[in-house]
Parts: structure tokens; sequence; C-alpha cells
């Protein structure tokens, strides 16, 4: 989450919303949120709800969840998907930034 939050205000510019999903409580991660000071929006899901409706692994193997990142264009369509194999697959912002511009590019809002 670190890596969002250095080029959050590149996701900004570009006007894309942030949002995290975890595994933990409210309660915890509310405190994570606080601890990191970090600027976009945290999403608690224990009960696994918006993990199960976009297809995000879990292994037990690897410790849990397996990264995911799902960009939805401004109609609320998903418009690309990353299902990491493990903790450290995931894709960098300059990609996630240039996916975004592209995809803006095409976007009518209806």
């Amino acid at each position: 989450m670190a890596q969002l939050r250095q080029d959050y205000d590149k996701f900004l510019a570009l006007e894309t919303e942030v949002l995290v999903v975890g595994p933990e409580n409210e309660k915890a991660f509310l405190n994570y949120w606080q601890k990191n000071d970090l600027p976009f929006t945290g999403l608690p899901d224990p009960t696994h709800m918006v993990l199960k409706l976009y297809g995000q692994e879990v292994n037990l193997f690897k410790f849990g969840r397996m990264p995911a990142q799902v960009a939805i264009d401004k109609n609320g369509m998903a418009r690309y998907a990353h299902y990491g194999h493990d903790a450290t697959d995931i894709p960098t912002n300059a990609e996630i930034l240039e996916l975004l511009r592209t995809m803006n590019e095409g976007v009518h809002v209806s």
C-alpha cells in the first residue's frame, strides 16, 4: 500500500480513486489506516464478500489472499484485472497509471 501512497496524487490527476479491500475487521483496518496515514479509502472485508465477487484467490500455503488489482471505469465496468501468483506479484504504479490513461481515453460516461 505504500506503493499506492507514493503516487496517489497521480491517480487523482487521472480522476481515479484508489480503494483497498482487506480481510481484517473494521477496527483492525481503521487502526492500520490511521497508523500508516493512508490517503485513500480502505474497505474491511472480513466475510470475504468482495473477495468472492471479484474472484480473488486465497492460498493458505502462501499466507492468505493473493494480490489482485481491478480497474473499474466510470461506467462501473471492470476493464482490467490482475491476479497475483504470490505476495510480490503486483503491477507497478507506472503500469497501472498507463493503463488508466489508455482506459480513460476510450470511456464515455453514460
